[in-house]
């Protein structure tokens, strides 16, 4: 390794590009604000990935549409054999079929009351739920607020540091510099 003062400089510049990139990360992966943007796109994908499953992909469907000069008997027939090969669908098709069935059906009084009763009862569990999830919420902030204030006095502290190694090293540069040429006006 040369001790010459421009590589010097240079290699502490990059350490100092490479330490602020670390840390921008850094703060990056704490942010409570990414972490949340990061779980709804897992959720969204999560959700995505299942519709497709079930659904098929748009162009199958918009082929099916598109396609409005086929017999309504063709059309059934398609249908038919998608859901054949997809058990999940049929599931769905048929819980469809029922929740419309029993919309039909007007509920009884006893059904109203039994429906009434129930509301009743759930609502201290729905505050509560509420509560927790409020107080979940509010003892969450304060840990990562502490750890992007950990995350920043880390990164000053490594810049202090940095800094203290650049100064120290200068002056060790600039000593033998000194040394040398002592060393040649003395020879």
């Amino acid at each position: 390794m040369s001790d010459s003062p421009d590589v010097l400089r240079a290699d502490i510049e990059r350490t100092r590009q490479e330490l602020g990139s670390n840390v921008d990360a850094l703060a990056d992966k704490v942010s409570p604000s990414k972490m949340m943007d990061r779980q709804a796109d897992k959720v969204k994908h999560a959700f995505g990935s299942v519709r497709d499953r079930v659904m098929g992909v748009a162009d199958d469907t918009g082929s099916a549409v598109a396609d409005a000069g086929a017999s309504m008997g063709e059309m059934k027939d398609r249908a038919v054999a998608k859901a054949q090969g997809n058990p999940l669908a049929v599931g769905l098709i048929a819980f469809g079929a029922g929740l419309l069935l029993a919309s039909l059906i007007p509920a009884s009084t006893k059904e109203k009351e039994i429906a009434a009763d129930v509301k009743d009862q759930a609502q201290p569990v729905v505050d509560a739920v509420t509560d927790a999830a409020r107080d979940v919420g509010q003892h969450l902030k304060e840990p990562a607020q502490e750890a992007v204030a950990a995350v920043k006095s880390t990164a000053a502290d490594a810049v202090e540091s940095v800094k203290s190694d650049t100064q120290q090293a200068a002056t060790e540069v600039k000593d033998q510099a000194q040394t040398a040429q002592e060393n040649i006006s003395g020879a």
